[in-house]
């Protein structure tokens, strides 16, 4: 199973672009432009490991919005599975959308005063 949290890494900064030393305020408003990364989920379902389980995850604002996107990027990367959540409860509840499903995962009080964490909820799902 590749677990990919493919939404951290959709932009960077090339190494060129990087100041060598501090960036001071007094140079006035700080513009960065980031550059968006190689797409690799695609070629990684289809070409380099097309028999592994890969999920991969969608973050947003929107649940109706993110779930759209998760069930288009299934179909885009042919990949097996999006874990799909919302800022407001980015750390107790998720969505993961397969091809065939919606399975909503949320963390209970106790979960939660345990330290049990959404993702190992989400991979102990995955995983069966």
């Amino acid at each position: 199973m590749l677990y990919l949290a493919s939404a951290v890494s959709a932009f960077y900064i090339p190494v060129s672009e990087v100041p060598e030393h501090k960036i001071h305020s007094s140079g006035g408003p700080l513009m960065i432009n980031a550059v968006v990364e190689i797409r690799i989920l695609s070629p990684l379902a289809k070409d380099w490991v097309p028999k592994a389980f890969i999920d991969s995850l969608k973050l947003g604002t929107d649940l109706t919005i993110i779930i759209n996107r998760a069930r288009n990027a299934l179909e885009v990367n042919k990949h097996q599975a999006v874990v799909s959540n919302i800022f407001e409860s980015i750390e107790s509840f998720v969505v993961i959308v397969t091809q065939d499903s919606e399975t909503k995962l949320l963390l209970s009080e106790d979960e939660i005063a345990k330290g049990m964490m959404i993702e190992d909820k989400a991979v102990e799902d995955l995983r069966s």
